[in-house]
């Protein structure tokens, strides 16, 4: 019982510190990356669409790109300081922050949430020393930090 123990705990010890096994399922694919331009003029907030919610991904002041996964999708992704939303159907849902950067290592951050038609979630990706960070933001902080900073727009490279 002793030995079937110990394999046990070794085996998982070996994949926690595989850096070549798969991402969590809220992620997407391990390569995928994407182009990011910022758009300086873009500070509003967008009303959920009927039926849905809406979730704003939310950069705070690092210079590398995050791709941003819901329920193992690639959204997108943000680059500096920067946002962006996403239409969700009402439910659980599971995020994934992913930086995408080898000189930083492989940051990752990871909730989850219930989404309510018609409701607004926010969500804030930080990065401190050797530790990163995707945590719900209230929606005054939120609303101060897009007023602030430039829409994310997004697109896969190829």
């Amino acid at each position: 019982m002793k030995i079937a123990l110990f394999a046990m705990l070794f085996a998982a010890s070996a994949f926690a510190q595989n850096p070549s096994a798969g991402l969590p399922a809220a992620c997407g694919p391990r390569d995928a990356s994407f182009n990011v331009k910022l758009n300086k003029s873009q500070h509003t907030l967008g009303q959920p669409e009927s039926g849905k919610a809406r979730v704003y991904f939310i950069q705070d002041s690092y210079p590398v790109t995050t791709n941003i996964g819901v329920d193992g999708t690639w959204v997108g992704a943000n680059r500096e300081s920067s946002y962006f939303s996403v239409s969700v159907e009402p439910g659980v849902h599971h995020l994934c922050a992913n930086i995408q950067s080898h000189a930083v290592g492989h940051q990752m951050g990871l909730a989850y949430f219930t989404a309510e038609a018609g409701g607004t979630y926010y969500y804030r990706m930080r990065l401190f020393s050797a530790f990163f960070a995707l945590d719900p933001v209230n929606s005054d902080e939120a609303g101060r930090m897009i007023a602030a900073y430039p829409l994310s727009a997004s697109t896969p490279m190829k």
